[in-house]
């Protein structure tokens, strides 16, 4: 390619699954023929491109890619990114794709059915031959509070309450959301957990949530309260979570994600009887969405103007 090709096609690099990358080329080329996308290859090159599309990015960013002006992470999350590492001139753009937050949406909604209708105790009480029926709570008498309202957050608190469900809110920040009790701020912690029965947590890992469900959150939540996690496994304090199922603190668990991935065969909470695991399967970008919002992202950026949803570095999403 000559440098006027460079100037008129600019290059975007691609570092991620090839499967995946079939699509995102195919889309290139037949909607984004003003742009050029190219395969991540430290020697060649990719290294000069001025975008980036990655979820594990090349170490020492800085120096593996020294134009580079934005890096498109290729899933919601950026918590993984180096990001302190990059300059300030480059913008860190998260993944907000339609299909993403629909998968978001499924999979709360599915465990907190599951939770609500007591899935993890009957699991428990099948593998010992028992027949143990309980009674079944009306949606309308248990409460679901849903920490994060950002975009996937907004949208599973719509769908929950859907159901019945009386849905409250937790956020750093005041948000404001219709038939939705919000909350906002460490001062209306304490408030929001003494009224929720299922808690699901989607909130970003900053520093100020790492570890922010432990034993004394846990304690706020009332007797027999349950956790959904389709945020981080930071965010969870493990040995805590153990003992406050073992004590009865808490009744029952939907895990999507954990400290450790994958997580040794002999993990705790893998073989406990009151959690449900899944392998980080609650949301996954489709390629086709996620190759039009970097074109979309791309191309503004050309044009001078504001990249969506580019990650505020000051706050870290």
């Amino acid at each position: 390619m000559t440098p006027a090709d460079a100037t008129t096609h600019p290059l975007v690099a691609y570092k991620s699954d090839p499967v995946r990358g079939a699509v995102w080329h195919d889309i290139f080329a037949r909607e984004a023929p003003d742009l050029r996308l190219v395969d991540w290859d430290p020697h060649g090159e990719a290294a000069q491109a001025r975008y980036l599309v990655a979820w594990t990015p090349p170490e020492d960013l800085p120096r593996a890619m020294p134009r580079l002006e934005a890096l498109f992470c290729i899933g919601a999350g950026i918590d993984h990114l180096p990001v302190g590492e990059l300059p300030r001139t480059v913008q860190v753009v998260r993944m907000v794709d339609p299909n993403l937050t629909a998968s978001m949406v499924e999979y709360v909604v599915m465990a907190v059915l599951a939770l609500h209708r007591d899935l993890p105790f009957y699991r428990r009480e099948q593998a010992a031959g028992r027949w143990t029926p309980r009674p079944v709570l009306p949606a309308t008498e248990r409460r679901v509070g849903i920490m994060g309202l950002g975009v996937l957050g907004q949208a599973a608190a719509r769908a929950v309450a859907g159901f019945g469900f009386p849905v409250r809110g937790w956020s750093a920040s005041a948000k404001a959301l219709d038939g939705i009790e919000t909350f906002a701020g460490d001062a209306a912690l304490g408030d929001f957990l003494a009224g929720t029965d299922i808690l699901v947590c989607l909130l970003p890992l900053t520093p100020a949530t790492r570890g922010l469900l432990d034993r004394a959150l846990f304690s706020r939540l009332p007797p027999g309260a349950a956790l959904v996690n389709a945020g981080r496994g930071g965010h969870v304090v493990e040995a805590d979570l153990l003992a406050a199922l073992d004590g009865g603190r808490l009744s029952g668990a939907i895990l999507d994600v954990l400290a450790t991935e994958p997580p040794p065969a002999s993990h705790p909470l893998l073989a406990h009887p009151l959690v449900m695991a899944t392998p980080h399967v609650a949301s996954a970008t489709q390629p086709a969405g996620a190759a039009r919002q970097v074109i979309r992202g791309v191309r503004a950026h050309l044009r001078g103007e504001p990249i969506a949803h580019a990650i505020d570095r000051s706050q870290g999403y």
